[in-house]
């Protein structure tokens, strides 16, 4: 693979050359401060006393501009005097700019070999494979690998393009993370990256997924388990990304209930493969949470702990090195670097108490910088890293007006991840109209369009057909601001979609006592509930008509969500919504999305000791029980009878036995068909999987001996068959780059920063 350097910024470039030269030579370079003139121009470095490595970082520049470059160096070249002088540059030479240049630096060069141009890295890079691995930047902005990321994020709900995922690389500062991070990976295959909230979570897990793809590993980004168990296969190398897999459901013990048994599940599949990986994300009180009220994510046996890696440390010289490349790849103004740098105050922002990656990539954003002077920049830096809501609610309050402002409303209930423009539009001109009338604001049919031309870039951003937010912190920010009964109330009536619906009553219980009621909210949500019958739970796919995808919250959510607002306010509709939903569900009962909800419900609604005092309890169970009974005699998959027969199981006693004869008759099925669902598997894992689960299940159903032994010897055939087509993979050579452990001095600092300064030809 050969390098054009140019993805690299200056700092990188000279950590390159340190690395690449210093072996050659089997030196160490370290790196040292500023010559006598400045020597702004690159990093100079020192081993066995009097030998010179410098830098020059002009692949964008011209002969001439490098050539002056030199000449402005000679004089400090000059007065160190060094025995011997080597130059690395990113500019591509000719044997005749390298005579030229030999004749600039003098007799301090021993010879023109000591100019190292980019031919020349790249053959060190072939020499020293292990230097090309350690510096993760080089290898993952090459063009091959930037081509496989945009590849898989194509077929995935990631879309990004290939600038994007450039930019993401170059703003990247390697740091001790990486290596510690890749190596629990590869011993345990699952690591929760958890931390405070905006400290690189999201950039580590990507840039160890983007690893292992630049390896030839599949990147499998997902949104749900369920995405996940849907794609595991054990003949690929898989890596598996769950960006902020508990979301803010951790907060709710039912919700969690309905995740953690199915997360548990996933991490001893993909333990159990060869050739999967698992990282997920999450912000670490979320995470505490969660093992607080989750039997699954607390037991032992599980040992999630031995995943959690806290990303939160970062050295002075990376702190500087995060700063110095966001500015570097936002294109910050010059005169605002200089100004950053003149007035003294880059030392009170990197070593601020406040620090924190996700800040620092706001204040060096274009839309926030195009507000402020150069003059005012550093001390509104500052202020950002005091007091980071305070970044976002100037913005919000003054630079965007009433119909931007219902837009980023709106949008903050849809998905964590975003939301299809036209499902946004829905739910934007639902909650737009209503708060018009309300208050008595002009509208116009153009609104929609006009609020996402104005905020796209600088509150929002648009990939293919989705929106969401450009930054987590300002969901963050709107978190605290919409923590307002007042304003929800006329929130609620506006749901267009019952998960909507479901994120704005959850917004609401944040500002009530836990175990208090809050019935002004729940009562406004009426209407809403009376709609749930008439909105689909599934959509067909744009890209697909063939297929469909999930549109709205399940019918069994629906009906938890219905049953919690008659708890709160006692409203009769909603007892009369209930009956309905459950009478005719939209799209009918799911047994993956609704079986295990729905025996809960029907539990909790028997034994008194949640919804103790709905009136319509024993109807509402039997109208939910005779859709179950419907849905297991029309058919069940395979991979949701296990979850549906533990549910049954567990609340037996709460249920007709007309539900479990139903159940025990797939599970007999399963047995007599077992060659034709083995052959539809392409996994060991999940063969093995399904083995113990058919001899888990078997008693259930009173399966004889002789049907478990003609399955175990059905699946260990198809077994061996799957083994002769897969191979294991080989783990990526995830190699650890030295940590420059000499102190990073304020002049060590300016330096850094100066060559931002250099304006560059291309």
């Amino acid at each position: 693979m050969s390098y054009d350097f140019k993805t690299l910024s200056d700092a990188d470039f000279e950590d390159l050359a340190r690395d690449l030269i210093g072996r050659l030579l089997d030196l160490r370079f370290e790196a040292f401060c500023a010559g006598p003139d400045g020597g702004m121009d690159g990093r100079h470095s020192s081993a066995e006393g009097a030998v010179i490595l410098q830098a020059k970082h002009y692949a964008g520049s011209s002969v001439a501009q490098l050539k002056a470059a030199m000449k402005d160096e000679r004089a400090s070249i000059d007065t160190v005097a060094p025995a011997r002088y080597l130059l690395a540059t990113s500019r591509k030479l000719t044997p005749k700019v390298k005579g030229d240049l030999a004749a600039i630096i003098g007799s301090s060069l021993k010879s023109e070999a000591d100019i190292f141009g980019p031919d020349d890295l790249n053959g060190l890079l072939r020499d020293y494979p292990d230097l090309e691995k350690a510096h993760i930047k080089l290898w993952l902005s090459s063009a091959a690998v930037l081509d496989r990321v945009v590849n898989a994020a194509a077929h995935t709900f990631a879309a990004i393009t290939r600038d994007e995922i450039a930019a993401k690389v170059r703003v990247y500062a390697q740091n001790p993370s990486f290596s510690e991070s890749a190596a629990k990976l590869e011993d345990q295959h699952v690591l929760i990256v958890s931390g405070p909230g905006g400290v690189g979570k999201t950039t580590l897990a990507e840039m160890l997924a983007y690893a292992y793809l630049a390896e030839g590993w599949e990147l499998v980004p997902i949104r749900s388990l369920d995405d996940g168990f849907a794609s595991l296969d054990d003949a690929k190398q898989q890596v598996f990304l769950f960006d902020d897999f508990l979301g803010r459901v951790a907060l709710d013990k039912h919700a969690l209930s309905m995740k953690d048994s199915d997360l548990a599940r996933f991490i001893k599949r993909v333990r159990s493969s060869a050739n999967a990986r698992f990282i997920l994300t999450t912000r670490a009180y979320i995470l505490e949470e969660a093992r607080r009220v989750s039997e699954y994510l607390a037991d032992q046996r599980l040992d999630v702990s031995k995943y959690i890696l806290d990303v939160g440390i970062y050295t002075r010289r990376i702190r500087a090195r995060i700063l110095y490349n966001h500015l570097l790849v936002a294109e910050t103004p010059p005169e605002h670097i200089r100004a950053l740098i003149e007035s003294g105050k880059l030392a009170d922002i990197v070593d601020h108490k406040n620090y924190n990656p996700r800040v620092i990539e706001w204040m060096t954003d274009r839309f926030h910088i195009g507000a402020l002077s150069a003059a005012d920049y550093p001390d509104a830096f500052l202020e950002g890293l005091r007091n980071p809501k305070g970044l976002w609610d100037t913005a919000f309050r003054t630079h965007i007006d009433d119909r931007c402002r219902h837009l980023l409303f709106a949008l903050f209930f849809c998905s964590q991840y975003g939301d299809d423009i036209d499902d946004a539009r829905v739910s934007y001109d639902a909650l737009h109209q209503a708060l018009c009338n309300r208050y008595g604001l002009p509208r116009d049919p153009k609104d929609f369009e006009e609020a996402v031309r104005i905020l796209e870039g600088g509150f929002i951003a648009i990939s293919g057909d989705q929106l969401s937010f450009i930054n987590p912190s300002f969901r963050d920010y709107l978190t605290e601001y919409l923590d307002d009964q007042v304003l929800l109330r006329e929130f609620a009536g506006t749901s267009r979609r019952s998960d909507w619906a479901d994120a704005v009553w959850r917004q609401g219980q944040r500002g009530v006592t836990l175990g208090s009621l809050n019935p002004e909210l729940a009562a406004s949500f009426v209407g809403v509930a009376e709609a749930f019958q008439n909105w689909p739970t599934w959509k067909r796919h744009k890209a697909d008509p063939r297929s469909m995808v999930i549109a709205d919250g399940s019918n069994a959510s629906r009906l938890k969500l219905i049953l919690d607002w008659w708890n709160h306010c006692k409203e009769p509709r909603l007892i009369a919504a209930a009956l309905a939903l459950a009478s005719s569900p939209p799209d009918g009962w799911d047994s993956w999305r609704d079986s295990e909800p729905a025996i809960e419900l029907i539990r909790q609604l028997r034994d008194g000791d949640y919804f103790d005092e709905f009136p319509a309890a024993e109807e509402l169970a039997q109208l939910i029980e005779a859709g179950l009974l419907r849905m297991l005699k029309s058919g069940v998959s395979s991979d949701d009878i296990e979850k549906m027969s533990d549910a049954i199981e567990e609340n037996q006693a709460h249920l007709g036995p007309d539900i479990c004869t139903a159940m025990n008759q797939l599970i007999a099925d399963e047995f007599a068909e077992i060659y034709q669902r083995a052959s539809d598997m392409d996994s060991e894992s999940t063969l093995d999987e399904y083995l113990d689960t058919l001899t888990r299940l078997a008693p259930r159903a009173g399966v004889p001996k002789t049907q478990i032994a003609r399955a175990a010897d059905a699946i260990n055939e198809r077994k061996n068959e799957v083994a002769d087509k897969a191979e294991s993979a080989e783990a990526p050579a995830f190699i650890e780059k030295r940590d420059d452990k000499n102190p990073f001095e304020d002049s060590d600092l300016i330096d850094l920063f100066m060559p931002l300064l250099r304006p560059v030809s291309c």
